[in-house]
């Protein structure tokens, strides 16, 4: 593939892209959502509760009911419905977009002064001097000065930053955009309400990764006009729009984390458990806050993050092919192969939806599950055989890459078992997640059956499940790493990691659908519409807890990967050639590493604490306090429990942000290169055990919980019904996974890739000037 070829294929790709999520979000705008009702119907009074259909149908769900053919608007799911849904889909929009906007004003504070902070580190390299410097891995030729590097990280990382934000925010809007239209579609039957929740998805995914592509891809050939043949300082100034992206993700996944579980656990904790009413009740206070927050943490957070993997093993691949013999010859081709396997994706993943919403429609409920688990499926195998066909076409059939020092003799086939390895690993790790979270198999079903016996019991299942769901993933991740670096060094690693994030667009698509379903289970609810409808949504719902932790799990893993091949970079960039795990500054480097996720969990896992605390509060003063209230004859204060999920979580979000941040620029400027590699490697270990491990153990709660409400099974009946001593055990056993699987689980992530990118970014300050109390 020639230079040409290449610049037409990224952007093409690219554009293609976002015309596939404009036309998905076209097919989802056509359900229209009115706040137009007849008079009398009550839209603007107190919600209507209702305990089973109005036309007194049973809504049995089972076998093939709820296909496309069932085409009813009974008596409770008609225009007073729609008008019902859409205030509350306003009441939840208007909520998540003021915390965002509020947000945003923190982060371009935040975004403004470490700008400023990454000029002046790099800048001081060579004391602001504006001179031509000897290339670093080109001996021989010189490269442009330190400044512009400085200047170009710069704004890398601005427009790294702003994409991140930019990718949360559209996330955000199309989700609360299509959850009550996916409550209307469930009126015509569960392959109605899947398509639209699913195409929601589908436009988040392809946006997001679309934009990512495109924006990258633009600033390399922007930033070329400076830079000319200085490859090296051209692909190192790029590394700050990996830093960009993560530094946004890493406040939005810790602030809409923090935000979500301060409401839903004041939402579970009193009003499943104290008041005995059903899950999204409009009764409740805190069931507004609840829903806006499934938006603020886990579509716009996720987005942001997934955004920042993906920015950052780009990143960390260009890199290393800027120093290798075909960033030597500048073919062009070669070295954006990262860009061209993430074009490849989006082709791939644009025909993967097509089998979701077009070719195989689901028609059962029982049909939801599958059809998800079919699209990682079909993505990783349809990939496979891109991947195969770009790199013949992208790279020449020898080459050699920078091997800490050496020159490793790299075939271009080797290359194409690094994507393969990476694939493959991301699929394990979403199915093994899946065996340990979803509720079909063993592990849950016994941490449902341990809470027969109370509450400690299901702790203690629970974390067992979790430590024990550690071991396969882990060793999927070792098996990836030790063949990817065999084959291609750290090349290989972060083609990997690139491998595992080739197809984003769908685990995206996936992961934004299961709070899509989740507000629209939430909204036939307060809007009071047949158990018909709440079944189906229902039913959309519980396959989405399962997708959004093979997200979760698919996130660790790939941050792993991602994690190393920075940890790689760093240590190339910053001129060191053997880290020796003996030397006091090393191994004293890992132990702080090690130490850091708990720290930073014990501070996210307090924050939500706090703020649950408070909402707890406020749920119960509402219940005391207002007349009414309980019996249905009174409106709830949803504005008040909002505030406080907003406040608590723009204030708790910082002191966990800063650890992350500043760990990694105090350890390399007072204690060396060789201290902060140590604690990136620490940080490392540990972060991956234990995301693992809290994500899964909660997961695994969540969905006891939710076996055991469903009832679908004797031995789920036998632990039931809804309001029993073992699903208030459950009840409690969700209400510490919350945190775990959705506040500090989630973040982990980012923390180990953040502080690697951040290394890498200032690799050159450190070199020259780190040190300070121990060199």
């Amino acid at each position: 593939m020639g230079f040409s070829a290449a610049d037409a294929v990224i952007p093409a790709c690219a554009v293609i892209g976002i015309a596939f999520a404009l036309w998905q979000w076209f097919l989802v705008a056509k359900v229209k959502v009115s706040a137009y009702a007849p008079a009398g119907n009550g839209v603007h009074g107190r919600p209507v509760f209702r305990t089973e259909d109005e036309d007194g149908e049973d809504a049995r769900m089972g076998g093939g009911g709820g296909g496309e053919s069932d085409d009813e608007e009974d008596g409770g799911d008609g225009p007073a419905a729609v008008a019902r849904c859409a205030e509350i889909q306003n009441a939840i929009s208007v909520g998540a977009n003021s915390f965002l906007f509020t947000q945003y004003k923190y982060l371009a504070a935040f975004t403004v002064i470490f700008a400023v902070v990454i000029f002046l580190f790099l800048g001081s390299v060579h004391r602001f001097s504006t001179a031509s410097q000897p290339c670093q891995y080109t001996k021989g030729k010189t490269c442009k000065p330190a400044l512009a590097n400085a200047v170009f990280t710069t704004i890398a990382f601005l427009l790294g930053a702003v994409t991140s934000v930019v990718s949360g925010f559209l996330g955000m809007r199309i989700a609360t955009f299509a959850n009550a239209r996916t409550t209307l579609e469930a009126r015509r039957g569960i392959g109605a309400a899947f398509a639209t929740a699913f195409r929601s998805g589908a436009v988040m995914g392809f946006l997001l990764s679309s934009l990512g592509l495109l924006v990258l891809y633009v600033a390399i050939k922007l930033f070329g006009l400076y830079y000319h043949d200085d490859w090296e300082g051209l692909y190192e100034s790029i590394t700050g729009y990996g830093l960009g992206g993560s530094s946004m993700a890493l406040f939005g996944r810790v602030g809409g984390g923090i935000y979500t579980k301060a409401a839903d656990v004041g939402a579970d904790l009193v009003g499943k458990v104290e008041r005995n009413i059903p899950e999204d009740d409009p009764r409740n206070p805190a069931v507004i806050a609840d829903n806006v927050g499934d938006n603020v943490g886990d579509i716009a957070g996720m987005g942001s993050d997934l955004f920042g993997s993906y920015a950052e093993s780009t990143c960390a691949a260009l890199f290393v092919a800027s120093i290798s013999s075909f960033g030597a010859d500048h073919d062009f081709a070669a070295v954006c192969y990262p860009l061209l396997i993430s074009s490849a994706g989006l082709v791939v993943c644009l025909v993967t939806t097509l089998f979701a919403t077009d070719f195989f429609k689901v028609k059962t409920v029982r049909g939801v599950a599958p059809a998800l688990k079919l699209q990682l499926v079909i993505s990783t195998a349809l990939m496979t055989v891109a991947a195969l066909v770009v790199t013949f076409a992208a790279l020449p059939a020898k080459f050699t890459m920078f091997d800490f020092g050496e020159q490793k003799q790299v075939k271009n086939w080797h290359v194409f078992f690094c994507v393969a390895i990476g694939l493959w690993a991301g699929l394990a790790i979403g199915f093994i997640t899946e065996y340990f979270t979803s509720n079909a198999y063993s592990p849950v079903r016994d941490v449902a059956d341990s809470c027969r016996t109370g509450a400690a019991t299901n702790v203690i299942f629970g974390l067992a499940l979790g430590y024990k769901s550690v071991i396969v993933p882990v060793l999927a991740i070792a098996v990836s790493i030790y063949v990817s670096f065999t084959l291609a060094s750290i090349y290989g690693i972060a083609i990997a990691a690139l491998g595992m994030l080739s197809t984003v667009a769908t685990g995206l698509a996936i992961d934004a659908y299961g709070p899509i379903s989740d507000n629209a289970g939430g909204i036939a609810e307060m809007a009071g519409m047949s158990r018909r409808i709440r079944q189906r949504t229902d039913a959309l719902d519980a396959a989405g807890n399962t997708t959004a932790a093979i997200g979760k799990g698919f996130a660790i893993g790939s941050a792993a990967l991602v994690s190393l091949a920075l940890f790689g970079a760093f240590v190339s960039r910053a001129g060191v050639t053997v880290i020796n795990v003996l030397s006091p500054k090393v191994f004293a480097g890992m132990l702080a590493g090690g130490m850091l996720p708990y720290w930073f969990s014990a501070m996210t896992m307090k924050s939500v604490g706090s703020a649950a605390l408070k909402m707890v509060e406020e749920v119960r003063r509402q219940f005391s306090t207002i007349p009414g209230l309980m019996e249905g004859r009174a409106t709830p204060d949803y504005a008040s429990c909002v505030r406080i999920s907003t406040d608590a979580s723009l204030r708790e979000m910082m002191p966990p942000g800063a650890l992350v941040l500043l760990a990694p620029l105090v350890v390399g400027t007072f204690f060396g290169v060789h201290a902060l590699a140590g604690l990136l490697a620490g940080a490392l270990v540990s972060g991956v055990q234990v995301a693992i491990s809290a994500s899964n153990s909660g997961g695994a709660w969540d969905n006891a919980k939710k076996y055991i409400e469903a009832g679908a099974s004797e031995h789920a009946k036998s632990l039931g019904p809804k309001g029993s001593e073992a699903h208030k055990a459950a009840v409690i056993g969700d209400t510490i996974g919350d945190p775990l699987k959705d506040t500090s689980g989630p973040s982990l992530n980012i923390l180990i890739k953040l502080m690697a990118v951040e290394s890498l970014v200032f690799a050159p300050f450190f070199a020259a000037h780190g040190g300070l109390i121990i060199n």
